[in-house]
């Protein structure tokens, strides 16, 4: 029933408070199943837990990675579990399916010499514009911010002027679920900011502006990562969120204890930041193995 999804995204957004991209995610998911079942299609409701399997086999067969296929699945869980909670349905067909285990891939995670040289390009970018200068400090300004505090693109974005604090040299982010915390910043993020507020002349609303003085996109910031990116030595691609796990990963090599970086990356869970937990112990088997004379 057309309604039931509409009630669902419905409950996402205003009682779960669910991101845009968690909404779209969910739409998506129930739109792909929808499409892939074809004239076959009546009404959610009706659906068995045998057709959900031979979705499941078509996804695998279509080569996708394992972490979409659950992503899929768990908007399916998710607005089946609504049905049954809120809109009096019987039982979830989804419940019964067997889906596989996640892939356990580690995290890309960059070098503190690669960081420090990404961090430096913007600043060797520079334009030769007066009216324009100001848009490579504020690239070097996200970097920073973003290596500095291990960020989501999302709470990136979503920054206004008044959650930085300066004299206590944090900011104030709203992350997953509307879940607020408070995260440090470091020296050169401070400094970054003040440099690209004052020649932005950035004063209050977006902290981060694009080139017509609106809020920054995505897209926009995925497009300055890669350019910088083809300025430097760097030999793989990278994503924003790769700096996310390269501050846990630094932090951890450090010795910061892992519930710290569990709350510094805004994590629900302690399992979910663990993960960094294996990346220090590869990296630290790979540097036994070249190392020691005898590994």
């Amino acid at each position: 029933m057309e309604d039931d999804a509409t009630a669902f995204l419905e409950f996402q957004a205003t009682e779960k408070s669910a991101s845009p991209r968690t909404l779209a995610n969910y739409r998506d998911a129930l739109k792909v199943y929808q499409n892939w079942r074809g004239e076959g299609f009546c009404d959610w409701r009706k659906e068995e837990p045998d057709h959900f399997r031979d979705y499941l086999f078509a996804l695998m067969k279509q080569g996708l990675k394992r972490a979409t296929i659950r992503l899929r699945f768990a908007a399916l869980r998710s607005f089946y579990k609504f049905l049954v909670l809120r809109r009096g349905l019987g039982r979830s067909p989804v419940a019964e399916v067997q889906l596989p285990k996640p892939e356990r891939g580690l995290p890309i995670v960059l070098t503190i010499a690669q960081i420090d040289e990404l961090l430096s390009m913007p600043l060797r970018s520079v334009s030769d514009s007066p009216e324009l200068s100001w848009l490579a400090l504020r690239d070097a300004a996200m970097l920073e911010l973003f290596y500095s505090c291990g960020l989501r693109i999302s709470e990136l974005l979503a920054l206004d002027v008044k959650d930085v604090d300066f004299l206590g040299e944090s900011v104030r982010v709203l992350g997953k679920g509307s879940k607020e915390r408070v995260v440090p910043i470091g020296g050169p993020a401070i400094q970054a900011i003040q440099r690209y507020r004052q020649h932005a002349a950035v004063t209050n609303g977006p902290l981060f502006l694009s080139i017509r003085r609106t809020r920054i996109t995505q897209q926009a910031v995925d497009l300055l990562l890669k350019k910088y990116l083809r300025l430097s030595s760097i030999p793989f691609k990278i994503s924003p969120h790769k700096l996310r796990h390269s501050f846990a990963t630094h932090l951890l090599d450090a010795g910061a204890d892992l519930r710290s970086v569990q709350s510094l990356l805004g994590h629900a869970s302690l399992s979910t930041t663990q993960i960094y937990t294996h990346v220090t112990k590869e990296r630290l088997k790979n540097a036994y193995d070249t190392a020691h004379p005898r590994a």
